[in-house]
């Protein structure tokens, strides 16, 4: 039996709400992207990790914000918690592998792809393991060619984002590449779930053994902590809040240990930068003492 679909069930509320989660976590992700490319390599590790799993929690989130709103008609909907976690840190470790690769290799070329592509099959498979955490008297199906087109999607963001991260061009400007990375992922998220189809059995479905929960709201606690978290280290860089134009990538020169290279975006303006002191003449001759 096909079943009823509604997944707007509170209306525009939770697509809105979806749409600002994924926004909220792009931005934080690719500001510590940006941040990573312009420190020695002691210190990109950790820029690197904050935002592959500030990109992947904010990812992940979206989605079941999302599906509070979805519903089925003709039955209730249970989630399996190990499922569900298990695609949150399938997300975090694929974003992860992209996001690492364009940070060492730079957000050009063939890292570039290899990067995108991987981070946006990870966006996939988290939707994809999400839903089969579903637990409800039925099964679902899907559209082939919708998935095909929602996997694209998620491809083709995941490597603008990353591209925009290795722009390095200013706070609004990350700002805005965060609102299409956030409409992006959206869009992915739908295309999706157009791709879907519910069969309902007939018979109730044998009881499974793994924990089972029938409200998202406790398991969105912990990944949202975690961005309130991010936010925080972001607010407190303020190198990494303001930006600016004129930052650049570390430049490493052959011989010089990367620790002992200053990074661009870590330079302080001195006193009298680009200007002489008043009352000095620009070129003085030294004064040496002289025997009499």
């Amino acid at each position: 039996m096909q079943g009823t679909v509604d997944g707007f069930s509170y209306g525009a509320v939770t697509p809105l709400v979806a749409y600002v989660m994924a926004c909220l976590g792009g931005a934080l992700g690719l500001r510590c992207t940006t941040r990573s490319l312009l420190v020695t390599h002691s210190r990109r590790p950790a820029w690197l990790a904050l935002g592959s799993a500030a990109i992947g929690s904010g990812i992940w989130t979206m989605h079941f914000v999302a599906m509070m709103g979805f519903t089925i008609v003709e039955t209730p909907i249970h989630y399996d918690a190990p499922m569900t976690y298990a695609s949150l840190g399938l997300a975090i470790v694929m974003v992860g592998v992209g996001v690492f690769i364009v940070g060492y290799r730079g957000a050009t070329g063939t890292p570039l792809f290899t990067g995108g592509t991987i981070t946006g099959l990870g966006v996939a498979s988290m939707h994809y393991l999400g839903m089969a955490g579903m637990r409800f008297h039925g099964q679902f199906t899907y559209d082939t060619p919708t998935v095909a087109a929602s996997v694209v999607i998620a491809v083709v963001a995941a490597t603008t984002a990353l591209w925009a991260a290795g722009q390095v061009r200013g706070f609004l400007w990350s700002v805005g590449a965060s609102l299409v990375m956030g409409l992006a992922v959206s869009g992915m998220h739908y295309t999706g779930m157009a791709a879907l189809g519910v069969h309902l059995d007939s018979s109730a479905p044998t009881p499974g053994t793994a924990p089972e929960v029938s409200s998202l709201a406790p398991m969105l606690i912990g990944p949202l902590a975690f961005l309130l978290l991010a936010g925080v280290v972001v607010v407190f860089d303020p190198l990494m809040v303001v930006g600016g134009p004129d930052w650049r990538p570390v430049e490493h020169k052959a011989g010089v240990p990367a620790a002992a290279v200053t990074p661009h975006g870590d330079r302080r303006p001195t006193l009298h930068q680009g200007r002489r002191p008043i009352g000095r003449p620009e070129h003085q001759p030294s004064r040496t003492p002289q025997n009499h």
